[in-house]
């Protein structure tokens, strides 16, 4: 019985999954021995993503180099909390994983003249 409670319990405190990611200065999101980078979660889990944004040829007046909008794929509506603007450097951003579904990273910040090739896949499941 105790063995059956402690194996439950780091559960219950789980530390967020870390997920590293380079907003790049070729304007493509990279990820880490992943040719085509695509993110996969769990519904409701704790995600720390940490993203080193790298200048591309343009950036906003705010000094965002790159941005990061999640948009659901059914309908392109934006996934609140995920709007995010990465300036240059590494940044960490504390997030939970939307309902289950289909979903698209888009940049939000037009970063040079191939900025619409700056996308990812995120598959959320139950």
């Amino acid at each position: 019985m105790t063995v059956l409670f402690l194996a439950l319990l780091p559960y219950a405190d789980a530390q967020p999954r870390v997920i590293e990611l380079t907003a790049d200065h070729d304007s493509r999101y990279k990820m880490a021995g992943q040719r085509t980078p695509e993110i996969t979660v769990r519904a409701g889990e704790q995600v720390l993503l940490r993203v080193t944004a790298r200048k591309g040829k343009s950036w906003n007046r705010d000094g965002s180099i790159h941005g990061f909008a999640l948009l659901r794929a059914k309908d392109r509506s934006k996934v609140e909390g995920w709007d995010l603007l990465f300036k240059p450097g590494t940044q960490e951003f504390l997030l939970t994983a939307p309902e289950p579904g289909e979903y698209e990273a888009v940049c939000t910040v037009i970063c040079s003249e191939d900025h619409e090739g700056m996308h990812l896949k995120v598959t959320v499941l139950p």
